[in-house]
Protein backbone atom coordinates (compact mmCIF):
# COMPACT_ATOMS: atom_id res chain seq x y z
CA UNK A 1 0.00 0.00 0.00
CA UNK A 2 1.35 3.36 -0.99
CA UNK A 3 0.51 5.49 2.10
CA UNK A 4 1.77 8.99 2.69
CA UNK A 5 1.49 10.54 6.41
CA UNK A 6 1.27 14.07 6.91
CA UNK A 7 3.61 16.33 5.00
CA UNK A 8 5.78 13.23 4.42
CA UNK A 9 5.57 11.98 0.45
CA UNK A 10 6.96 11.10 -2.51
CA UNK A 11 9.20 13.46 -5.12
CA UNK A 12 7.05 16.58 -6.22
CA UNK A 13 4.75 16.23 -3.29
CA UNK A 14 4.17 17.91 -0.09
CA UNK A 15 5.12 21.57 -1.01
CA UNK A 16 3.47 24.49 -0.49
CA UNK A 17 1.96 25.74 -3.68
CA UNK A 18 1.57 29.67 -3.88
CA UNK A 19 -0.82 31.28 -6.41
CA UNK A 20 0.07 33.45 -8.84
CA UNK A 21 -0.81 36.80 -8.42
CA UNK A 22 -3.14 36.75 -11.00
CA UNK A 23 -5.28 34.13 -8.96
CA UNK A 24 -4.54 36.32 -5.33
CA UNK A 25 -5.25 39.55 -6.53
CA UNK A 26 -3.51 40.55 -3.54
CA UNK A 27 -6.67 40.25 -1.16
CA UNK A 28 -6.18 36.36 0.04
CA UNK A 29 -7.80 35.84 2.89
CA UNK A 30 -7.18 32.33 3.02
CA UNK A 31 -3.11 30.76 3.04
CA UNK A 32 -1.80 29.43 0.14
CA UNK A 33 -2.70 25.50 -0.67
CA UNK A 34 -0.78 22.38 0.00
CA UNK A 35 0.26 19.74 -3.03
CA UNK A 36 0.35 16.02 -1.00
CA UNK A 37 0.26 13.66 -3.26
CA UNK A 38 0.92 14.33 -7.17
CA UNK A 39 1.20 11.82 -9.93
CA UNK A 40 0.06 12.12 -13.59
CA UNK A 41 -3.36 11.01 -12.90
CA UNK A 42 -4.30 12.36 -9.70
CA UNK A 43 -3.60 15.15 -7.22
CA UNK A 44 -4.19 15.66 -3.68
CA UNK A 45 -4.28 18.90 -2.01
CA UNK A 46 -4.79 20.10 1.33
CA UNK A 47 -7.68 23.28 1.83
CA UNK A 48 -7.52 25.35 4.44
CA UNK A 49 -10.33 26.67 6.39
CA UNK A 50 -11.92 29.95 4.68
CA UNK A 51 -11.16 28.90 1.00
CA UNK A 52 -13.62 27.72 -1.04
CA UNK A 53 -13.35 24.42 -2.91
CA UNK A 54 -15.02 26.10 -6.42
CA UNK A 55 -16.29 29.13 -7.83
CA UNK A 56 -19.24 31.00 -6.07
CA UNK A 57 -21.41 33.21 -7.45
CA UNK A 58 -20.42 36.66 -7.72
CA UNK A 59 -17.11 38.72 -8.86
CA UNK A 60 -15.89 38.44 -5.41
CA UNK A 61 -15.88 34.69 -5.24
CA UNK A 62 -14.02 33.59 -7.81
CA UNK A 63 -11.08 32.90 -5.88
CA UNK A 64 -10.75 29.16 -4.99
CA UNK A 65 -9.09 25.87 -4.72
CA UNK A 66 -9.84 24.30 -8.01
CA UNK A 67 -8.70 27.76 -9.66
CA UNK A 68 -5.52 28.01 -7.75
CA UNK A 69 -4.77 24.37 -9.03
CA UNK A 70 -5.75 25.03 -12.58
CA UNK A 71 -3.46 27.61 -12.71
CA UNK A 72 -0.56 25.72 -12.00
CA UNK A 73 -2.27 22.07 -13.47
CA UNK A 74 -4.88 23.05 -16.25
CA UNK A 75 -5.75 19.46 -16.91
CA UNK A 76 -6.79 19.23 -12.80
CA UNK A 77 -11.08 18.65 -12.59
CA UNK A 78 -12.10 18.21 -9.02
CA UNK A 79 -13.91 15.03 -7.85
CA UNK A 80 -15.41 16.02 -4.79
CA UNK A 81 -15.68 19.20 -2.57
CA UNK A 82 -15.32 20.46 1.10
CA UNK A 83 -17.47 23.15 2.59
CA UNK A 84 -15.40 26.64 3.16
CA UNK A 85 -15.11 26.28 6.43
CA UNK A 86 -13.84 22.61 6.18
CA UNK A 87 -10.12 22.10 5.74
CA UNK A 88 -8.58 18.90 4.67
CA UNK A 89 -7.72 16.65 1.70
CA UNK A 90 -9.34 17.17 -1.67
CA UNK A 91 -8.76 15.01 -5.11
CA UNK A 92 -8.30 16.11 -8.41
CA UNK A 93 -8.54 14.10 -11.81
CA UNK A 94 -5.70 14.80 -14.47
CA UNK A 95 -8.20 14.54 -17.72
CA UNK A 96 -12.00 13.89 -18.16
CA UNK A 97 -11.51 10.56 -18.31
CA UNK A 98 -10.29 9.66 -14.92
CA UNK A 99 -12.69 12.54 -13.23
CA UNK A 100 -15.23 10.06 -14.28
CA UNK A 101 -13.56 7.42 -13.20
CA UNK A 102 -12.51 8.96 -9.52
CA UNK A 103 -16.40 9.93 -9.47
CA UNK A 104 -17.45 6.29 -9.91
CA UNK A 105 -15.33 5.22 -6.94
CA UNK A 106 -17.03 8.12 -4.71
CA UNK A 107 -20.22 7.15 -5.99
CA UNK A 108 -19.86 3.26 -5.48
CA UNK A 109 -18.61 4.40 -1.84
CA UNK A 110 -15.50 2.83 -2.75
CA UNK A 111 -13.28 5.97 -1.52
CA UNK A 112 -12.90 6.10 2.43
CA UNK A 113 -12.63 9.09 3.81
CA UNK A 114 -11.98 10.52 7.15
CA UNK A 115 -12.36 13.01 9.39
CA UNK A 116 -11.16 14.39 12.66
CA UNK A 117 -13.44 16.87 14.36
CA UNK A 118 -13.57 19.02 17.96
CA UNK A 119 -17.16 18.52 19.47
CA UNK A 120 -18.81 19.92 22.15
CA UNK A 121 -19.39 17.61 25.32
CA UNK A 122 -18.59 13.97 24.89
CA UNK A 123 -21.17 11.55 23.48
CA UNK A 124 -22.32 8.66 25.69
CA UNK A 125 -20.75 5.63 23.59
CA UNK A 126 -17.32 5.28 22.80
CA UNK A 127 -18.28 5.18 19.18
CA UNK A 128 -21.29 4.37 17.48
CA UNK A 129 -23.13 5.48 14.19
CA UNK A 130 -25.72 8.47 13.43
CA UNK A 131 -27.97 7.35 10.68
CA UNK A 132 -31.19 9.79 10.12
CA UNK A 133 -32.22 11.09 6.64
CA UNK A 134 -30.86 14.42 5.32
CA UNK A 135 -32.96 17.08 3.33
CA UNK A 136 -32.51 20.54 2.15
CA UNK A 137 -34.28 23.54 4.54
CA UNK A 138 -35.96 25.50 1.83
CA UNK A 139 -36.84 28.25 4.60
CA UNK A 140 -33.32 28.69 5.50
CA UNK A 141 -30.81 27.84 3.04
CA UNK A 142 -28.30 26.76 2.42
CA UNK A 143 -29.18 25.40 5.95
CA UNK A 144 -29.87 21.71 5.92
CA UNK A 145 -32.32 19.30 8.44
CA UNK A 146 -32.99 15.94 9.33
CA UNK A 147 -35.88 14.94 7.33
CA UNK A 148 -37.20 11.71 8.23
CA UNK A 149 -40.20 12.06 5.92
CA UNK A 150 -38.59 12.75 2.22
CA UNK A 151 -34.84 13.34 3.35
CA UNK A 152 -31.53 11.07 1.75
CA UNK A 153 -30.54 8.10 3.28
CA UNK A 154 -27.45 9.53 5.25
CA UNK A 155 -25.27 7.04 7.46
CA UNK A 156 -21.97 8.67 9.64
CA UNK A 157 -19.69 6.27 11.90
CA UNK A 158 -17.65 8.13 14.89
CA UNK A 159 -15.31 7.02 17.38
CA UNK A 160 -14.03 9.56 20.32
CA UNK A 161 -10.25 9.50 20.47
CA UNK A 162 -9.86 11.94 23.42
CA UNK A 163 -12.08 14.30 25.69
CA UNK A 164 -12.25 16.24 28.94
CA UNK A 165 -15.43 17.74 30.25
CA UNK A 166 -15.88 20.19 28.01
CA UNK A 167 -15.31 18.85 24.42
CA UNK A 168 -14.26 15.75 23.02
CA UNK A 169 -11.69 14.93 19.82
CA UNK A 170 -13.88 12.41 17.00
CA UNK A 171 -12.36 10.33 14.22
CA UNK A 172 -15.52 10.36 11.52
CA UNK A 173 -16.21 8.59 8.87
CA UNK A 174 -19.11 9.24 6.50
CA UNK A 175 -20.40 6.52 4.51
CA UNK A 176 -22.68 8.62 2.39
CA UNK A 177 -22.12 12.31 1.51
CA UNK A 178 -24.40 14.62 1.92
CA UNK A 179 -24.35 18.22 2.26
CA UNK A 180 -23.25 19.19 5.35
CA UNK A 181 -23.83 15.67 6.97
CA UNK A 182 -21.05 15.43 9.96
CA UNK A 183 -22.03 18.86 10.83
CA UNK A 184 -25.77 18.28 11.03
CA UNK A 185 -25.49 14.62 12.32
CA UNK A 186 -23.39 15.91 15.53
CA UNK A 187 -25.45 18.77 15.76
CA UNK A 188 -28.56 16.76 16.04
CA UNK A 189 -26.96 14.27 18.75
CA UNK A 190 -26.16 17.48 20.86
CA UNK A 191 -22.74 17.54 20.08
CA UNK A 192 -22.20 20.37 17.71
CA UNK A 193 -18.67 20.91 15.97
CA UNK A 194 -16.84 23.95 17.94
CA UNK A 195 -17.08 26.81 15.67
CA UNK A 196 -19.84 26.09 13.88
CA UNK A 197 -21.60 29.25 12.38
CA UNK A 198 -24.43 27.32 10.87
CA UNK A 199 -25.49 24.59 13.31
CA UNK A 200 -23.65 25.39 16.56
CA UNK A 201 -21.68 28.59 18.17
CA UNK A 202 -19.11 30.46 15.83
CA UNK A 203 -18.44 31.75 19.18
CA UNK A 204 -16.86 28.94 20.16
CA UNK A 205 -13.32 28.31 18.74
CA UNK A 206 -11.54 30.73 15.58
CA UNK A 207 -12.83 28.10 13.05
CA UNK A 208 -14.79 25.21 12.45
CA UNK A 209 -12.91 22.12 13.78
CA UNK A 210 -13.48 19.98 10.83
CA UNK A 211 -10.72 18.65 9.03
CA UNK A 212 -10.62 15.68 6.27
CA UNK A 213 -7.45 14.17 7.49
CA UNK A 214 -7.41 10.71 5.39
CA UNK A 215 -8.42 9.59 1.62
CA UNK A 216 -7.86 5.74 1.15
CA UNK A 217 -8.72 3.64 -2.33
CA UNK A 218 -7.49 1.67 -5.21
CA UNK A 219 -5.53 4.43 -7.89
CA UNK A 220 -7.65 3.42 -10.59
CA UNK A 221 -4.63 3.89 -13.13
CA UNK A 222 -2.33 1.36 -11.26
CA UNK A 223 -4.55 -0.67 -9.47
CA UNK A 224 -2.09 0.49 -6.03
CA UNK A 225 -4.42 1.05 -2.82
CA UNK A 226 -3.29 4.48 -2.02
CA UNK A 227 -3.85 6.21 1.37
CA UNK A 228 -3.18 9.56 1.82
CA UNK A 229 -3.16 11.22 4.98
CA UNK A 230 -2.76 14.75 6.90
CA UNK A 231 -2.69 15.48 10.45
CA UNK A 232 -5.11 18.35 11.71
CA UNK A 233 -4.24 21.96 12.46
CA UNK A 234 -5.95 21.90 15.76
Amino acid sequence: MHRLHDRQSAAQTGATVRPHAGICRGQLSAPCFELVFQDESLLIANKPAGLLAVPGRGADKQDCLSARIREIFPDALIVHRLDMATSGLILFARGAAMQREMSRLFREREVAKRYLAVVQGTPEAESGEIDLPIGADWSLRPLRQIDRLTGKHALTRYRVTDSDATQSRLVLEPVTGRTHQLRLHLAEIGHPILGDALYGDARSAPRLLLHCCALEFTHPGNGEALRIEHAAPF
